[in-house]
């Protein structure tokens, strides 16, 4: 097998050994790809200042999170069908994480559910909500999160409607997958896969089936996500959700300096500047390019933090550099879950810390606190 070294690495890896339907759910943006594209490549742009004969002994990427000590400023991001890129893939991240000292963010969306990840867990995780027109079922989600003991809800404010996402359209995307002949066979030449998958119960929506009115069966479940996404959802709904959960509330999918001032003002006690992955919107900017202007407008009255784009550990001290007090991970650790299972979770971790530790070495600073704007040379978004 090729060493492994970096996240790419890993990623080529994971498209080897999952399903085409479930590696390209995790690998794709909306329409033409260009803020998905973007999101990654905008990083490229922004330059390091290389410093030398600074003492580089006892280096720390400690920091903290919403007030949550953490080994170094990553999270990993809420992602759905997690368990269909490896079988129980939710609760092996979590635990991964878990050991890693990082927030794993459980989806609305994932295919284990709340109360599958906190049976193997010991620490409390993060969990994502996504509003639905059934207040009911919002409101139970957010009951058995505290029942879970989670320590954050994270609220996704930019999936009101779904942004048309060519590749899950032409792969029929669906979880369980359906028996057709071209599903058939992407499962069939991915046999490892297959035999994890068969070994668990977990192949669908289980924060949903069970518990939403009337999803029983995949059907019904079918037809209820495709209704159910609410493009009513506005900022008055933010107060009763704060109000409902009653404890540390991050706001997700800010990409507008307006949003970020309207945000700022909910009493949350974060946002996350992201634009869904390039899931949403084809043609928005990358979260990167308005991480600055967003940090300038709020950062000193909310804690920022940013998902999207994010390859390397290097990407995560830029990130820092411009201001952002953490960052999500989506992509890279479902890289290595797809690759390796937990293991490739944990691996992927370690290459993101590794970077990030030698590049702030070599850019003068032993501690992750001390990283500033001052390390940027050239930034030119």
């Amino acid at each position: 097998m090729t060493q492994i070294l970096e996240i790419r690495d890993l990623k080529a890896l994971a498209k080897r050994r999952v399903p085409k339907l479930f590696f390209d759910y995790a690998d794709s943006g909306a329409w033409t790809e260009g803020t998905y594209r973007a999101n990654e490549e905008d990083f490229s742009k922004i330059k390091l200042r290389q410093r030398v004969l600074v003492d580089m002994t006892n280096r720390s990427l400690e920091t903290t999170m919403i007030g949550q000590e953490v080994s170094m400023p990553v999270a990993l991001a809420p992602t759905g069908l997690t368990g269909m890129q490896h079988a129980d893939g939710e609760m092996l991240a979590a635990q991964a994480a878990e050991a890693y000292g990082v927030p794993f963010t459980l989806s609305t969306m994932s295919i284990c559910s709340i109360e599958d990840v906190a049976s193997v867990t010991t620490k409390p995780f993060w969990f994502q909500l996504y509003v639905m027109r059934e207040r009911g079922f919002v409101l139970d989600l957010i009951d058995r999160a505290k029942a879970a003991k989670c320590s954050a809800l994270v609220l996704t404010l930019d999936l009101q409607i779904l942004g048309q996402r060519h590749k899950d359209l032409r792969n029929g995307l669906s979880a369980p997958p359906r028996l057709t002949p071209k599903h058939l066979w992407m499962m069939a030449t991915r046999p490892r896969w297959c035999m994890r998958m068969l070994g668990t119960k977990r192949r669908t929506f289980r924060n949903i089936v069970g518990h939403a009115k009337g999803v029983t069966e995949l059907s019904s479940l079918h037809s209820w996500t495709a209704e159910q996404f609410d493009p009513q959802l506005s900022w008055k709904d933010v107060e009763w959700i704060k109000e409902r959960w009653g404890g540390p509330l991050i706001l997700k999918g800010i990409l507008d300096v307006e949003d970020a001032k309207i945000a700022a003002k909910t009493g949350a006690d974060a946002i996350v500047v992201s634009n869904h992955g390039g899931r949403q919107l084809d043609g928005a900017p990358s979260s990167i390019s308005m991480l600055p202007r967003i940090v300038d407008a709020v950062g000193g009255e909310i804690e920022v933090h940013l998902d999207g784009g994010i390859r390397s550990g290097q990407d995560v001290l830029k990130a820092v550099a411009l201001g952002a007090k953490g960052t999500f991970i989506g992509r890279p650790f479902l890289y290595g879950l797809g690759a390796m299972g937990k293991e490739g979770v944990t691996l992927a971790l370690d290459i993101i810390r590794k970077e990030m530790d030698i590049t702030m070495a070599l850019c003068g600073k032993r501690r992750i606190a001390d990283v500033s704007r001052d390390i940027i040379a050239d930034y030119a978004m």
